[in-house]
């Protein structure tokens, strides 16, 4: 993890912030990005053990266990947060990108490939806009993938979901607009997390995509991160429905 000392936000100092799947990688990056920037942090991971373990280590956050494929207790754990403290920002961070055969998929396995990188994304944006346009303001930063844009191969449902929040995202962004919310979709290239680099990121991938990517580096959670951070800060206020790339060039390939 990196420090953030480097840049302040000053509309993120006391900004309640929910993130979701904020136990490990790219989510516990952005867990750290918005404490250090003086946010009320809450974030939702089903990994109980390893999200109580990031909130001992990050003083002033709140960890809720929460399985996000479960509507109805993802709504609660969101109404139990927003009653002590204003969700201002959320990043629907949660997402699983195994990987499939085309041919293997089952109707089951097809929604839950959904439910766990699509359904809870909109229905948590759900959730917090009516408080949101109480308020007038709100950012809510959709978390997208370049896999669909390139088409990757097996993955489709993974796929099949990131595509749909491209829509999702300029949709949101229309209806919420008018109440001064704004819906805007980060979307990282190839991350190294520890579980990237566990399962299918060894050397020979890295390269791969060090060769593809227009600049010559891996990129870290902490890239990610701090897109998030801009996002959610009142620097971004006139960026709404749009898609923010972090992903050193790969798409330009």
């Amino acid at each position: 993890m990196s420090g953030y000392d480097s840049v302040s936000y000053r509309s993120l100092q006391g900004r309640g912030v929910l993130i979701t799947g904020g136990a490990s990688g790219i989510g516990a990056e952005m867990v750290m990005a918005f404490a250090g920037q003086g946010a009320r942090v809450a974030f939702l991971d089903i990994d109980a053990t390893a999200g109580a373990a990031l909130a001992k280590t990050i003083p002033g956050t709140r960890f809720t266990p929460c399985d996000v494929t479960d509507i109805d207790v993802l709504r609660q754990a969101i109404r139990a947060i927003a009653a002590d403290q204003p969700i201002e920002v959320l990043i629907n961070n949660a997402a699983r990108d195994d990987r499939h055969a085309m041919a293997s998929v089952e109707p089951a396995d097809w929604r839950r490939t959904l439910a766990v990188n699509l359904d809870h994304q909109f229905f948590a944006s759900q959730e917090v806009a009516h408080a949101m346009a109480e308020r007038g303001a709100g950012s809510i930063v959709m978390m997208g993938s370049i896999s669909w844009m390139r088409g990757r191969p097996g993955m489709v449902g993974y796929t099949t979901a990131k595509a749909a929040i491209n829509g999702l995202t300029k949709t949101m962004a229309r209806e919420l607009g008018p109440s001064g919310i704004r819906v805007n979709c980060l979307v990282p290239g190839a991350i190294r997390t520890e579980r990237q680099e566990k399962l299918w990121a060894g050397p020979e991938v890295s390269q791969g995509f060090i060769d593809l990517q227009a600049l010559k580096f891996r990129l870290e959670a902490s890239h990610v991160a701090r897109m998030a951070l801009f996002l959610a800060s009142d620097e971004s206020a006139g960026c709404t429905g749009a898609n923010f790339m972090v992903d050193a060039g790969l798409t330009q390939n």
